[in-house]
């Protein structure tokens, strides 16, 4: 029997009647709007959730009636409301951990002029949490809380790789390895020498910018998501060297920041 498209199965996942799907396709929705989709029709919404345009236009309707969308009727499309982002204050004002670790990360960035950035794992990607720029070369592309980035190829995802379960890490490999068919046997070289690195030194070390080095480690606190804690620079000297000369700083915070979330 052939196997049915990939889209068809996250459908009749996300379809399914039990335990309020109603309110979890409603998220899937939210969850859509990303940097550079940030209006989109109910075509696009079906296409990027794998529901069906009937469920979306349901949803999105209701969405809009509890304000946390927006309807532009030229474009006829939809954009997040205010009040997602009213969300987004409350978490990172509300965070103990944030509370605790913050200013040791900033007491770091300003004291080595280097970047510090705190960050946990959603789905495929990472989410920073908090980052301090405090670079001594400019650069363009500026991390701010609550940006993305991908997992596979930065310091931060293969850091957290490296600290999850055995069967969490392969099937997320299994997701990186369709999604980057083309050159995947280098890629996944790089993130097997990178978890071997955490283990072996605590930390692994990332350029997937251009003239951007960045080093990373996870923090594992009992009874919370895995964070991972990173230091880069913007610098054209080789990433092995970049990790050797700050790793001892990322270290010694990470060991202050672990120690903040223990008490907690």
């Amino acid at each position: 029997m052939a196997k049915a498209p990939k889209q068809s199965t996250k459908r009749t996942r996300l379809e399914q009647p039990p335990q309020n799907r109603s309110l979890e396709r409603g998220v899937e929705i939210l969850r859509a709007f990303r940097p550079g989709a940030s209006l989109m029709g109910n075509g696009d919404l079906a296409e990027r959730t794998g529901l069906s345009r009937a469920t979306v236009s349901r949803l999105t309707q209701t969405l809009v009636g509890t304000g946390l969308l927006e309807y532009d009727r030229g474009r006829r499309a939809y954009r997040l409301a205010a009040p997602v982002l009213s969300f987004a204050h409350s978490m990172r004002s509300g965070s103990p951990v944030l509370q605790a670790v913050g200013p040791m990360m900033r007491a770091v960035a300003e004291k080595k002029k280097i970047n510090v950035g705190l960050a946990v794992a959603d789905r495929e990607e990472m989410v920073y949490l908090e980052s301090v720029r405090y670079n001594r070369k400019p650069t363009l592309r500026n991390i701010v809380a609550g940006q993305r980035v991908p997992i596979e190829l930065t310091s931060l995802g293969r850091a957290y790789l490296a600290a999850v379960p055995e069967a969490q890490r392969q099937a997320l490999l299994l997701q990186f390895k369709s999604r980057r068919p083309t050159g995947w046997h280098a890629l996944e070289c790089d993130i097997i020498e990178a978890i071997d690195s955490v283990r072996r030194q605590g930390y692994c070390v990332a350029a997937w910018q251009p003239e951007v080095v960045a080093v990373a480690t996870p923090i594992v606190v009992e009874g919370n998501p895995i964070y991972v804690l990173n230091l880069s620079v913007s610098t054209q000297a080789a990433p092995a060297l970049v990790g050797s000369e700050i790793s001892s700083h990322l270290m010694d915070l990470a060991a202050r920041v672990h120690q903040a979330i223990e008490s907690i």
